[in-house]
């Protein structure tokens, strides 16, 4: 019983972070084993990346003093190899000991990036993009926001995920949101379970896919990002996806400029959908969306195999 929730200023900019932790605390008894945040502010030049990466799970990092040098290794490789591959660090944030936020100048393959620095036992890319950064953590929405400094993160849009472990670990790696490697910019959080998963991913591993997880979430994104990389828009890819993903599910997506919906036909799952002429708030939950309004909103339900995208 998970909880997804989604944000998006239309022409303009405010704090996304403190609003998406707002609403996904709202929704805490949906899945307090951990939180993650996508969040989208103004895209930085084409070869300019943010990349979000962590080299350790929380649990490792406090697991003893052996564990701080293996850490510094990692970071140092990562630095490395970076290097070797022309990618220039603009700057350099330690976000939490074990997990960092690097800006960097790169005009190389982007899958090439992602694959060596991964290639490094225990590091993992959380996301790269020109307006993406996504984090995740153990802990409900205040404990991660607080953690990382979100409070004051301003940007375009966000989408977010509560999360109750069900059918894997409760570590970093198995949180949402889910970046689509290689794809820049691509994040997705859903609700629900798809039941052709392994059909759909030996497709997408034939056509050069790897994935990080078993999660259906992660497969989603690399989905609609192969499909936007062939050429379709992001509402003809996700209407498409209702046809050829089996099962119950509801997802947000996001790009660099843009926030979709998507439901299935059975609409078992719930979303709850509030659109003004300059905002749009979508949660598992109204209360998730009255959180963020001092005063009273009219929200409806959208309906069964309904596709929504909207732009900054």
């Amino acid at each position: 019983m998970c909880g997804i929730a989604g944000l998006i200023h239309r022409g303009g900019t405010d704090n996304i972070g403190k609003e998406m932790t707002s609403m996904l605390q709202a929704m805490k008894h949906r899945g307090p084993d951990s939180t993650g945040f996508a969040l989208y502010s103004k895209p930085l030049s084409k070869k300019r990346y943010v990349m979000r990466f962590k080299v350790a799970e929380g649990a490792e990092a406090r697991s003893g003093f052996a564990i701080q040098e293996q850490m510094e290794a990692r970071k140092a490789a990562v630095d490395k190899r970076l290097q070797e591959l022309d990618a220039e660090i603009i700057k350099a944030k330690a976000a939490t000991e074990y997990a960092y936020s690097y800006e960097l100048k790169f005009d190389g393959d982007l899958r090439e990036l992602a694959s060596y620095i991964e290639d490094i036992d225990d590091v993992e890319i959380l996301s790269v993009g020109h307006a993406l950064e996504l984090v995740k953590d153990l802990g409900d929405a205040t404990a991660v926001s607080d953690q990382y400094g979100l409070n004051k993160f301003n940007g375009t849009h966000a989408i977010g995920h509560t999360r109750m472990a069900t059918e894997s670990d409760v570590d970093i790696r198995s949180a949402h949101p889910y970046w689509a490697y290689p794809f820049s910019d691509v994040s997705v959080v859903h609700n629900g379970q798809l039941t052709n998963y392994w059909g759909q991913r030996r497709e997408l591993e034939r056509r050069g896919h790897r994935f990080m997880s078993d999660c259906d979430s992660e497969l989603i994104a690399v989905y609609i990002a192969d499909a936007i990389n062939e050429g379709e828009d992001l509402h003809a890819a996700m209407q498409r996806s209702i046809d050829q993903l089996d099962g119950v599910f509801t997802y947000l997506i996001a790009t660099s400029d843009q926030l979709g919906m998507a439901k299935d036909v059975m609409s078992a799952k719930p979303m709850v959908l509030y659109e003004s002429d300059d905002f749009v708030g979508l949660a598992s939950e109204e209360v998730a969306i009255r959180s963020i309004f001092p005063h009273e909103i009219d929200t409806f339900d959208p309906y069964e195999g309904e596709v929504r995208v909207w732009q900054t």
